[in-house]
């Protein structure tokens, strides 16, 4: 496995990381037990970033993933994210950035989690009510004592991530990056690199969307990718058209659509570390693969095209304003 770095002063690790919003179950069912063996199988095959947040279901997965990790924490580079609030809730109802919620928030995480320090600790969201200078500075503490070791923020614009390195160096930004989702590219990712910051390309296969893995009537009942407006039936079969561009290349290449795709955000610059999410062993191993492609400047152009801005249909998120 290739290794990265996550920005100029940031954690060394595996240039493809493992999401773990999955092992939330917000995807469909998930066995504690296989997921356990899945991240111990990246593990094995040199995976290192290990991306979670202390609300993916309510805390359980930070649980999880420090069941996996007993006896091989040296292994990994956990990130973790924290300023949620989700007390009565295995979701986020609000976000609080303060110092003091954040080193609560931090040491809950330290515990689920079994470990003595976390490598990147992101704060999950900028807190409004809060100057991103006194939630950093919070973070700068937590840094000096050894709780964890590199500071990231999480879908942050580019004048907060400014100010937020002004005030301590912010190794990484968490965003969502693919071939459909490259709002990033506009601001957040020149200042990033302006000042030395690496970007953690969090959803790199779209929620699935661009290996192939969303039939055409969209996502099972319970899935929670119901609620993504780009999942929304009318949306569904105008982005599903873009999507058999895309199927057409990799026919051309010899090399399936997931692996294409993610292969697509490895090419954008070494200071990038997609994390794709999956809890089957057969999924990763296919992401894993990624990394080893050789894709052409050429066929990278022709994959971008595929996915004009002005042609995927739906907002990210919900609640994003319409396209």
């Amino acid at each position: 496995m290739e290794i990265r770095k996550l920005g100029a002063a940031g954690p060394l690790c595996s240039a493809v990381g493992l999401g773990c919003l999955g092992l939330t179950g917000g995807y469909g069912r998930v066995d504690a037990d296989a997921a356990v063996d899945v991240v111990r199988a990246a593990l094995d095959r040199g995976v290192t970033l290990l991306d979670t947040a202390d609300f993916y279901g309510g805390g359980s997965v930070e649980e999880l993933l420090g069941r996996a990790l007993a006896g091989r924490r040296e292994q990994a580079v956990i990130a973790t994210r924290g300023g949620a609030v989700f007390a009565g809730s295995r979701r986020p109802t609000a976000f609080d950035g303060s110092p003091a919620f954040l080193r609560r928030a931090c040491e809950a995480s330290l515990r689920r989690l079994g470990t003595d320090h976390i490598d990147l600790y992101h704060l999950a969201r900028v807190d409004p009510k809060v100057p991103v200078e006194e939630s950093v500075g919070g973070l700068a503490e937590l840094v000096a004592e050894g709780k964890i070791r590199h500071i990231g923020l999480s879908e942050a614009p580019a004048d907060v991530l400014r100010r937020a390195h002004a005030v301590h160096p912010v190794a990484a930004v968490a965003a969502e990056y693919s071939l459909w989702s490259r709002d990033v590219e506009d601001a957040v990712l020149p200042v990033a690199r302006e000042l030395g910051i690496g970007l953690v390309a969090c959803s790199p296969l779209g929620r699935g969307f661009l290996a192939g893995a969303v039939g055409a009537n969209g996502p099972a009942e319970g899935d929670y990718r119901r609620n993504h407006p780009r999942f929304a039936p009318e949306n569904l079969a105008r982005n599903r058209v873009l999507l058999g561009e895309a199927a057409r290349i990799a026919e051309e290449t010899g090399v399936p659509l997931g692996r294409l795709a993610l292969a697509w955000v490895l090419t954008r610059g070494e200071d990038i570390v997609p994390i794709p999410g999956t809890v089957r062993r057969e999924h990763l191993l296919e992401n894993i693969a990624a990394a080893a492609e050789r894709l052409s400047a050429a066929d990278a152009a022709r994959l971008a095209d595929c996915f004009p801005a002005d042609a995927v249909a739906g907002s990210r998120l919900p609640g994003d304003p319409p396209r």
